[in-house]
């Protein structure tokens, strides 16, 4: 291990050292000097890893073109340009006058255009992107706690990010950002198509391709370079699959690296991998012509994600969050699967999604009855760790949805909480599989007696019948709570979901916000599940629901006690039932059903 830090430590010196001597000298022209008709060349890989030149015609200055932004104008020339136009992918591409940078390709103007005309963000604008602001987005959406969270949801979560890239609203001809290739590996079909709905909306050209089969470990310090007009990618997944955006380096400053032009998100702040890349062909469109490319050995990260580019450095690794998964499927085979996710309070829950999503439908059948049993625990940085239990059976992609969901409410909890930054240290995931559902109906409950004394055990007889039409039979034994003589109560029998809509009755609330870290974590590691008949005792005893927590059956001065402003600094709902028991018991399907039964205490 001792040896391996060491050699990395020697990497990283050498790539400083080798960056250095080679790129550290390159002059730079300003806008002002720049003028209609000046001829120039640019940088970029069309094949392979060959950096190719292009001629450039300058076509003049759109000064202001974004607030106190310019756009500097250009004809781009070579055979392959002449044929596809500016192509998606070439993002970043460094073009030069006399010999000194001007900035980078990063725009294009609509589409069925028969020139490439291609817009240059100034380097000047690029250049001013700094390392000094390092605060990630403090984005933190108050919602209420949720078990499940879509893809669909997530997306909607944060739609003021995910803003669609400008379009061509009025016949295409307007300049906006060349979109950015995101590759695909390792993906199913149905995957793919669900994630290329929502990323295309975001300036994305989803695209299905491959990756290098070269690990890390096996870098080398010259590996450790990127030239400029050299492919480059963004690394969102890595592992088992594969995520990546890809675009075109334009500055290198030692291990300094400038690329793309244009943002990714504009998150400001962020921490992605950086790879190399390469590319594998230029698919020339009347409408959109895409540069394929395939990403290769991670390199660095990039820390910046701004208006004018993104900001990385060569041989600083990002930090990821690894998922193991361990399956055991539906043919007794057991498999294991890592994936690196990005550490992004806004992609990192999408991304989860996604990869659990992508795991389970590439090795099991994503449409017929499926059922997943789940065993799995998120560790944090902080020491602190959720357990996750649960059982999901149904039909088409039902099981793998509500699987996906799940995890990915917990990450987006933990994630964009509001109390501390969090850092998710490893998420563990257990799942055995079968190709069966595995789900029962209540029919009917049965108890010995409907008149008790307090204290007394009560025999209860819970009926249910399964998809098969079968009967199955489950007995407890619950002891009456220590009531006065001739008062009520009642025995709640349901569901995960029943029990929650009754418990929002009771407490008069459509939903529920934690008020602190702990609580978080409290309530995500007992997230109720399908697998469980849940029993509760309710009374009428008054009670007071405070910061998320039930107090029941309060006598009159502990309730006016919490009650007071002073002791209450949220204001208490007050109940009209609180809970006197709760009871849940494990089974080995997933349970549907309610009932509410009352009994009198003699």
């Amino acid at each position: 291990m001792k040896k391996k830090v060491g050699q990395f430590f020697l990497i990283l010196l050498l790539t400083f050292t080798f960056g250095l001597n080679v790129e550290g000298s390159l002059s730079i022209l300003p806008v002002s000097q720049i003028k209609a008709g000046m001829k120039g060349k640019g940088k970029s890989v069309f094949m392979g890893g060959k950096i190719e030149e292009f001629d450039v015609e300058i076509l003049g200055v759109l000064h202001n073109f974004q607030p106190k932004r310019n756009l500097i104008l250009a004809k781009l020339k070579n055979s392959i340009l002449d044929e596809a136009g500016v192509i998606q992918g070439m993002s970043g591409s460094p073009v030069y006058v006399d010999g000194k940078l001007i900035g980078a390709v990063a725009y294009s103007y609509g589409t069925f255009t028969k020139e490439a005309i291609a817009g240059i963000t100034p380097i000047a604008e690029m250049l001013a992107i700094s390392e000094g602001d390092t605060s990630k987005s403090s984005f933190s959406p108050r919602i209420p706690i949720k078990k499940h969270l879509t893809l669909e949801e997530l997306f909607e979560i944060n739609k003021e990010f995910f803003q669609a890239r400008s379009s061509g609203a009025a016949e295409g001809q307007i300049f906006k950002p060349l979109s950015i290739p995101l590759v695909f590996s390792g993906f199913s079909s149905p995957v793919f198509e669900k994630a290329k709905t929502f990323f295309s909306k975001l300036g994305f050209i989803p695209l299905r391709a491959g990756s290098s089969a070269q690990s890390l470990d096996e870098v080398s310090p010259p590996d450790m370079t990127l030239q400029e007009g050299a492919p480059v990618g963004v690394q969102l997944i890595s592992g088992d699959m594969n995520m990546s955006a890809v675009g075109t380096v334009t500055y290198v400053d030692g291990s300094r690296i400038l690329a793309f032009g244009h943002p990714l998100y504009n998150l400001g702040a962020v921490d992605y991998a950086m790879t190399k890349a390469k590319v594998i062909a230029v698919i020339p469109s009347l409408s959109t012509s895409v540069r394929v490319a395939v990403t290769d050995i991670i390199v660095g990260r990039f820390s910046q994600d701004r208006t004018s580019g993104v900001l990385g450095e060569l041989g600083k690794m990002p930090q990821f969050i690894p998922i193991n998964f361990k399956m055991l499927n539906a043919k007794g085979k057991i498999r294991d699967f890592k994936v690196k996710i990005s550490n992004d309070k806004i992609l990192t829950p999408a991304l989860v999604n996604l990869a659990v999503t992508n795991i389970m439908s590439v090795e099991e059948r994503s449409y017929g009855d499926l059922t997943i049993e789940l065993n799995g625990n998120v560790y944090l940085d902080n020491g602190m760790s959720i357990h996750l239990e649960d059982l999901f059976s149904g039909t088409f992609d039902f099981s793998i949805v509500n699987l996906s969901s799940l995890v990915s409410a917990v990450v987006f909890f933990l994630t964009n909480n509001e109390f501390e930054e969090l850092a998710i240290h490893r998420i563990d995931l257990n799942l055995r599989v079968a190709e069966e559902v595995r789900f029962s109906y209540l029919e009917k409950v049965w108890l010995d007696k409907y008149d008790v004394s307090p204290g007394e055990r009560i025999q209860i007889k819970i009926y249910s019948r399964n998809f098969r039409g079968e009967s199955m039979l489950k007995e407890v034994s619950l002891a009456a709570p220590h009531l006065q003589s001739g008062s009520e109560f009642y025995i709640v029998i349901g569901d995960a979901a029943s029990i929650h809509q009754i418990e929002m009755s009771q407490y008069r609330t459509k939903a529920f916000v934690p008020r602190s870290l702990n609580q978080l974590v409290r309530i995500l590691s007992s997230l109720r599940k399908n697998n469980r008949i849940y029993f509760k005792i309710l009374a009428a005893k008054p009670g007071l629901f405070l910061k998320g927590e039930e107090m029941p059956n309060l006598p009159p001065t502990m309730k006016s006690m919490f009650s007071s402003p002073r002791a209450a600094s949220s204001a208490p709902t007050e109940l009209i039932r609180s809970t006197l028991g709760e009871y849940q018991l494990p089974i080995n399907y997933v349970f549907k059903g309610a009932a509410l039964i009352p009994i009198k205490i003699k």
